[in-house]
């Protein structure tokens, strides 16, 4: 597929349906070695007068080894017609082999950031800051129950904000 760049200030997206409904991946690495994996956790925004990305990993992860090896991590919006492809990769771990190779998604570097060929929309982001969510910063009771108890119990997120470099959107 072919994209062009676009300033991040012209970007038109619906955010939350962006992650939400269409969901999204989040891929990290080298040219060696990368990974990427499902989320339906994110953001966009403005952080110390630039725009942002945010992405939550859950510290179980195979993807979190390769987001804290490298600067740069990328976060690839689809249109939600991508779905089966984007549930295989939620669910199948990189530890066990190439998981890519197991959908019909491939993956190309852009300034050394993996990026997947595919989504519509591909945002390129330089680390800016990166931080655990604790359990004595969540507010609402329910959120702690419904994500960090049973088999997920002290798996929690960490946040990474990134710096947006890049915005490619497809022709």
């Amino acid at each position: 597929m072919a994209f062009h760049e676009v300033d991040a200030h012209e970007l038109t997206l619906r955010p939350f349906d962006a992650f939400d409904r269409g969901w999204a991946l989040l891929a990290a690495g080298d040219d060696a070695a990368s990974n990427c994996m499902t989320i339906s956790w994110g953001g966009l925004g403005t952080l110390w007068n630039k725009p942002v990305a945010t992405a939550y990993v859950r510290q179980s992860r195979y993807t979190k080894q390769f987001l804290d090896g490298s600067d740069t991590f990328s976060v690839n919006l689809f249109d939600g017609t991508e779905r089966p492809a984007l549930g295989v990769l939620g669910k199948v771990s990189g530890r066990d082999g190439d998981k890519l190779a197991k959908t019909d998604l491939t993956q190309s570097p852009v300034d050394g950031t993996p990026v997947i060929d595919q989504a519509r929309v591909i945002l390129v982001c330089r680390k800016a800051y990166v931080g655990p969510l604790a359990p004595e910063g969540i507010c609402d009771p329910e959120v702690e129950l419904r994500n960090y108890s049973g088999a997920d119990a002290g798996n929690y997120h960490t946040m990474y904000v990134g710096y947006v470099e890049h915005v490619l959107v497809a022709d």
